[in-house]
């Protein structure tokens, strides 16, 4: 006996995806993953068969009911290939990361073969640097983000030995008749799937009721009442809320996750206050780049929120609903607009939008089949003066430790998530083993300088850092990495050799002696080196001498401002030139000389321990 057909029964939301799709918009969600070395093809194709039967649903296809008057169920495919969804693929040369983003691009333009299991994989090979790549597809009828991320722990492992193929267990392949969809079958999935989503809408409609005695809800509304005006305010088109007609563009940026928990610590906010924050400065920019203007300009954003409990976070399908919220684009000040972000998501969330959404879900998936594939079907062709929203922003966590496919590491996972209509681009973020990478994916039409906008984000991350104080973490492991060679560069004592040497250049061009340039003063001249090498020709004999040159001698502050600004400069350029060296040394020159006159009054002793300050005090400047 067959079990019922509303078991395996695609729900209300599910559909919408199927019904929503064409080849305008293709709605799958996928994500772009980068190994340290190739994967061996044979041996990941029998690591992902022998794991398959954990996620059964990624056996079945998607099958509709007769006159499409129910919703369509997942069945078991009989002709079932695994070689069908794992294809072995070469990226183009010279195989960089412009070349892995373009064959994205051109995959997640393909519309799904809804004939089979709604998944793909991509096993890429060519890469530069000895690197490997998945590029994986799933439909997103059969999953939502958290879902996705939850297959993506299923298929890799969180050890290498634990990543390559599991013996599979013994049992006979199941022969199921073929599901009979009789009419009558069809009309009683139909009429329970739209009691349970009337009963669904019924019981949220309720809680959101009780709620409202709440002080949280009461403080939210009052809240809300002030931001009424931007709520109600009709939605500005962006450059890229146009028709889309395109190709898909995708792109790529990450950072460390350390500098985003360090921004979130600074207000106290959340790490998608951070990613509202850094996109919204990106889009202003973007804007501005194309002639529009920010002022008293809004922007309306559309975030997936997962319902899940904590017991169906490995279940397939979509447990999701959407909160909207309305961000300021014209605050300059990077911490002025994460304070105001930050204060706008908590009141949407403190008055439940998200479950408002839910509800006017649940009752438009109340109405009959039949009714919603209308609905969705002929959603893209209705036109509007403004767009309902611009943009829809996604952050899913992923996975924070390491994984690994048949032995070789993950190092980074890029989130992609569809777009079409008239949203030209849309943002997905993931967080991955001490990384967050944000993945854009644009329709080549409606936004074909997405890379533009993938480099405004980099600048408003490294901004956002900047107001909030934060030192990048990969700086500051370079910075501990070059400290110890920096505090063993002063150790050699042949040091006044060059110093002799540079203070004799020094001296050629004017007929000075060589002991009044040695008693020039210096102090205000280490103050500002860039400019004092014009300065040192005109060598006027000092009035007060004897007075600075002790107080510069022992204090190592003049040399640490002076070694600072040849740090930055080099920070810049990896091999300084002939001519900067030269003029380098002649600064050094004068630094040196009162300490040769003086060698009862300062001991040498204490240069050694000047020398690890300016050590440290170089260091902290190259970081700034």
């Amino acid at each position: 006996m067959t079990p019922p057909i509303f078991s395996r029964r695609l729900s209300a939301t599910d559909a919408a995806f199927l019904y929503l799709e064409r080849k305008e918009i293709p709605l799958c969600i996928a994500c772009v993953c980068v190994f340290d070395e190739p994967l061996p093809f044979d041996e990941f194709v029998a690591s992902i068969d022998s794991k398959l039967h954990l996620v059964p649903r990624y056996l079945q296809i998607a099958v509709a009911p007769p006159f499409d008057i129910g919703y369509p169920s997942w069945e078991d495919d009989p002709h079932f290939d695994i070689r069908q969804h794992i294809f072995p693929v070469t990226v183009e040369a010279p195989g960089g990361e412009t070349e892995l983003q373009a064959l994205a691009g051109r995959l997640f333009t393909q519309v799904m073969d809804r004939r089979k299991p709604l998944w793909e994989i991509y096993v890429v090979n060519g890469l530069q640097g000895g690197q490997g790549a998945l590029i994986v597809k799933v439909h997103h009828a059969l999953a939502d983000g958290v879902a996705g991320a939850s297959l993506l722990k299923v298929m890799l492992g969180p050890t290498p030995e634990g990543s390559h193929a599991v013996p599979k267990p013994r049992v006979s392949p199941r022969k199921l008749p073929p599901a009979e969809h009789s009419l009558a079958e069809a009309i009683g999935s139909a009429v329970h799937g739209s009691l349970q989503s009337l009963i669904a809408a019924e019981e949220g409609m309720l809680d959101f009721a009780q709620g409202l005695l709440s002080d949280r809800m009461q403080t939210g509304l009052q809240e809300l009442a002030l931001l009424l005006p931007e709520v109600a305010s009709p939605t500005p088109r962006l450059p890229f809320n146009k028709p889309c007609n395109g190709d898909r563009l995708f792109c790529w940026a990450e950072f460390d996750f350390a500098d985003v928990h360090a921004i979130r610590a600074t207000i106290g906010c959340k790490v998608n206050d951070v990613i509202l924050t850094v996109l919204t400065r990106a889009l202003v920019l973007y804007a501005k780049m194309h002639g529009q203007p920010v002022e008293n300009r809004l922007l309306r954003v559309v975030c997936p929120v997962s319902v899940r409990r904590e017991d169906q976070k490995e279940s397939a399908g979509n447990q999701i609903t959407f909160l909207p919220v309305v961000l300021p684009m014209d605050v300059p000040d990077p911490m002025e607009m994460l304070r105001a972000i930050t204060a706008r998501t908590a009141t949407m969330k403190s008055t439940r939008a998200a479950e408002l959404v839910a509800i006017a879900a649940a009752w438009l998936g109340s109405a009959p089949p039949p009714l919603q594939k209308l609905f969705w079907g002929g959603l893209p062709a209705l036109m509007f003066p403004a767009p309902l929203f611009n943009i829809i922003c996604t952050n899913v966590p992923g996975s924070p430790t390491t994984l690994y496919a048949v032995g070789k590491r993950l190092i980074a996972s890029y989130p992609q998530v569809p777009t079409g209509y008239e949203l030209g681009v849309g943002v997905a973020a993931q967080s991955y083993d001490g990384k967050i990478c944000f993945g854009l994916t644009a329709d080549s039409e409606a936004a074909p300088d997405v890379t533009k906008l993938r480099d405004f984000i980099r600048v408003s991350f490294h901004e956002l850092c900047h107001a909030a104080g934060v030192k990048h973490a990969k700086v500051q492991k370079a910075k501990a990495e070059e400290k110890p060679a920096q505090k063993a560069a002063p150790a050699p004592t042949a040091r006044k050799r060059p110093a002799k040497a540079a203070a004799a250049a020094a001296a050629a061009p004017t007929a000075k002696p060589r002991a009044e340039a040695a008693t020039a003063p210096i102090p205000e001249e280490s103050k500002k080196p860039e400019r004092t090498a014009k300065a040192r020709p005109v060598r006027k004999p000092p009035t007060a001498a004897p007075a600075p040159v002790p107080a510069t001698a022992p204090a190592p502050g003049p040399v640490a401002v002076h070694g600072a600004a040849p740090a930055t400069a080099t920070a810049a350029t990896p091999a300084p030139a002939p001519e900067e060296v030269k003029r380098h040394t002649r600064r050094t020159a004068p630094a040196r000389a009162p300490r040769k006159p003086q060698s009862e009054a300062a001991a040498p002793a204490p240069a050694p321990a000047a020398e690890a300050p300016v050590a440290e005090e170089v260091g902290e400047l190259t970081t700034v």
